[in-house]
């Protein structure tokens, strides 16, 4: 996982901006569930808590953090679904 300010491409976006944790990581999982494998995610989210969750439940469900960036007023999180 990286914190970067790159912007990798996304198959689907997930707004989930003015969400509360741990609603932001739901609305990925229910996301993530929805799509075929190697489908690349885009979170948007403003939680402050949303980059350690989103890491923890990838590394614990075998998903792929691909990067991290924070834009200012919001967070991009990238998932690959494996």
């Amino acid at each position: 996982m990286t914190t970067s300010q790159n912007h990798t491409e996304a198959d689907t976006t997930v707004d989930a901006r003015g969400a509360t944790c741990p609603g932001p990581l739901m609305d990925l999982i229910s996301e993530i569930r929805a799509v075929d494998t190697g489908t690349v995610i885009a979170l948007l989210s403003d939680a402050e808590k949303s980059p350690t969750e989103v890491q923890e439940w990838a590394d614990e469900s075998g998903n792929e953090v691909l990067d991290i960036a924070d834009k200012g007023d919001h967070y991009r999180i990238h998932v690959t679904k494996r």
